[in-house]
């Protein structure tokens, strides 16, 4: 079972959700690599882009992103995200623990629209993840 009990957890999937601040995403990491204690590494306002540059190849990390698109000249979308990735070069040990570590990540992280599951940062890419958020979203009028 991964611990969760940070604070600064919970404060950071607060700002990330709230309208009133530019924070857009979180990312948590593991305190070590024979820990499973999680911990808030970072927070941020640059969107995927920003995120997708730091993350870790050697790591696995659980990130919750605010992602903003517009289905049609009228409006614009704000939807949740959860990305887990692991690294390209993750211990073995590490990777076989993340499915049960991202049910306790779930757990605090409790809302969003799609899973990202990310193996390499090409994963991050915006544009996948949009049209996977408007097929997740419901109505579209503009044949998505």
């Amino acid at each position: 079972m991964a611990e969760l009990s940070d604070p600064k957890i919970s404060e950071a999937y607060q700002d990330v959700r709230s309208d009133k601040t530019d924070t857009n995403w979180l990312l948590i990491d593991y305190e070590s690599d024979r820990s499973d204690t999680l911990k808030l590494t970072q927070t941020g306002t640059g969107g995927l882009a920003e995120l997708r540059e730091i993350l870790d190849d050697s790591k696995a990390s659980y990130a919750y992103a605010r992602v903003q698109y517009s289905n049609d000249k009228e409006s614009i979308r704000e939807k949740f995200v959860l990305i887990v990735w692991i690294g390209s070069q993750c211990k073995v040990m590490r990777k076989a623990k993340i499915s049960v570590h991202a049910a306790d990540v779930k757990a605090v992280l409790r809302v969003y629209s799609i899973e990202v599951a990310a193996r390499e940062k090409d994963d991050m890419n915006e544009d996948p993840i949009v049209l996977r958020l408007r097929k997740a979203g419901g109505a579209s009028y503009d044949g998505v």
